[in-house]
């Protein structure tokens, strides 16, 4: 039976555990961060900006002065930087017990990445997809690790076109490309889940419902809507948090807010819809996704 109203008193037992936390400057992944941080977790933020990363981790150590919080340079619109991070944090740490993929971006203008990908689709799903399959020989061996990644309720209207991936044949619609990166998150942990189920790694998802965060600065009206519905990253941090250290989480489990239309509320496990459980487009993706990184698992 899930336990009620699961909060951040509930995590026990990770001191001296090692997590990486994309995006872990600012929103969900500082708080995400910042409790781990609290708990005694080794955090490494992976960052695009060094110095908001340095900032965040100035803030995290002078609440918790015991904590151990680095922060090492990530650009996810780079598949070059996704490498050169994923080299040097392997060349540099000997186990890895949480993988967070948590950075993104959503409903920008339309932009490409280094590498030529939609930028929401490259930055929350390809550059996700290579950095995990880059560290996940340490993943392996390290008992009882996890990999977690962030998607979101807008999977409800994600439909991953496969003859249109960059967005260059159809007019660009930002909530949509946002929406198909984020059931493209779940797809990926769904059919690792399948390809890892003899492995001691948990491959997990969460959703933080509905909370206020820098990543809606491109959305008008959730920011005009943000004080009346949206949660603070204290509470939108807990699915994530819950993912990471509940001892009775099964890989392939997904984590949201438990109240109305999972907008809100404290975590519990929740379910995602029937497009995303298709395996034979989660299988198509994945090939689609080792092709387009040549990354291969």
């Amino acid at each position: 039976m899930q336990k009620a109203n699961w909060t951040t008193d509930d995590i026990l037992n990770v001191k001296g555990k090692v997590a990486v936390v994309t995006g872990g400057n600012s929103g969900l992944g500082k708080e995400t961060a910042r409790v781990l941080a609290q708990k005694g977790v080794k955090v490494i933020l992976a960052v695009r900006s060094t110095d908001r990363g340095e900032d965040a981790a100035i803030e995290i150590r002078k609440e918790f002065p015991k904590s151990y919080v680095e922060v090492m340079k990530l650009d996810l619109s780079s598949l070059a930087s996704v490498k050169s991070f994923a080299k040097e944090f392997l060349g540099r740490y000997e186990h890895l017990d949480f993988l967070i993929n948590n950075a993104g971006v959503m409903v920008p203008p339309y932009t490409k990445t280094e590498d030529g990908f939609e930028l929401q689709f490259g930055t929350n799903h390809l550059a996700h997809f290579a950095l995990t399959g880059l560290l996940l020989p340490l993943l392996e061996s390290t008992e009882d690790s996890r990999i977690v990644t962030i998607s979101s309720v807008a999977h409800l209207t994600g439909d991953v076109n496969f003859h249109d991936l960059a967005w260059e044949q159809r007019k660009y619609d930002a909530p949509k490309a946002y929406a198909d990166s984020k059931i493209a998150n779940l797809y990926f942990t769904y059919e690792l889940a399948r390809k890892l189920n003899k492995s001691s790694i948990k491959v997990l998802a969460a959703h933080p419902g509905w909370t206020s965060t820098n990543l809606q600065k491109n959305w008008r009206l959730f920011r005009l809507l943000n004080p009346f519905f949206a949660q603070k990253p204290e509470m939108g941090a807990l699915p994530t948090l819950r993912a990471v250290t509940d001892p009775d989480a099964q890989s392939g489990d997904y984590f949201g807010p438990s109240g109305w239309q999972e907008v809100r509320g404290y975590p519990k496990k929740v379910a995602s819809n029937k497009r995303s459980n298709d395996k034979e487009i989660a299988e198509n993706l994945w090939r689609a996704s080792e092709k387009l990184t040549g990354i291969k698992y």
